[in-house]
């Protein structure tokens, strides 16, 4: 199996993975290798190959309610396919692989505002892809897309976030994670704000239209 991981120290990276379902030694790797599981591994690394060996592979971070919460494990695959989609194979960015492994620690631990948890990962990892609004936000702005800019005067184009919606955006980008239940939005909200967010990123990234867990995230929730 080839499996595509964001590391620490080499940013995305393309694995072969053996013996996946052998049930040999310690069992079947197959279990590691789901999306946004959080692993430490020894790696081998190749200068003549883009295909990469790992060995000795643990699990990084305990798992505890992702896996068996059909809403976490939703969102962690669509935290996979937009990282996969936005994220070419690069050298390291320890500070995107930092958010990305404490989000998916924070989302297993997450009781109250799980239903909120992909607008907050999609608003945030804007800040280490180089388009998170450029300043700051002030009461009654709109949100102007194409320039990436909070406005007191509404932009002359519709790639634009009006001001409920601006204001939303701002109060992702300021939220603490365990904070997320204090944002009280029903499931209409939620499906504009995160059509928002897409239309957002498409501006940038046009790879983000091809992430097709974005409807099943907006059936879920």
């Amino acid at each position: 199996m080839v499996a595509q991981l964001l590391t620490d120290r080499y940013g995305r990276q393309s694995y072969m993975i053996q013996g996946v379902r052998s049930s040999r030694g310690k069992g079947s790797k197959m279990a590691h290798f789901q999306p946004m599981f959080a692993l430490d591994f020894e790696g081998l690394t190749s200068s003549k190959s883009e295909l990469h060996r790992m060995r000795e592979i643990h699990n990084g971070i305990l798992l505890r309610s992702t896996p068996y919460d059909v809403r976490k494990s939703t969102i962690a695959l669509f935290m996979a396919e937009v990282l996969y989609r936005l994220i070419g194979e690069s050298e390291e960015n320890p500070e995107l692989f930092e958010f990305v492994w404490g989000s998916v620690e924070a989302l297993d631990m997450l009781e109250e505002g799980v239903a909120n948890f992909h607008l907050w990962f999609l608003a945030n990892i804007s800040r280490f892809l180089g388009f998170s609004p450029g300043n700051e936000y002030q009461a009654g702005c709109w949100f102007d897309m194409r320039e990436g800019l909070f406005t007191q005067i509404m932009p002359l184009h519709d790639e634009v976030c009006p001001p409920e919606a601006a204001h939303l955006l701002a109060r992702l980008l300021a939220c603490r994670v365990e904070s997320l239940g204090e944002i009280a939005l029903n499931r209409s909200q939620r499906v504009e704000m995160l059509t928002l967010l897409v239309s957002y990123y498409s501006i940038h990234l046009d790879s983000i239209r091809r992430v097709e867990s974005i409807r099943i995230l907006q059936e879920v929730f």
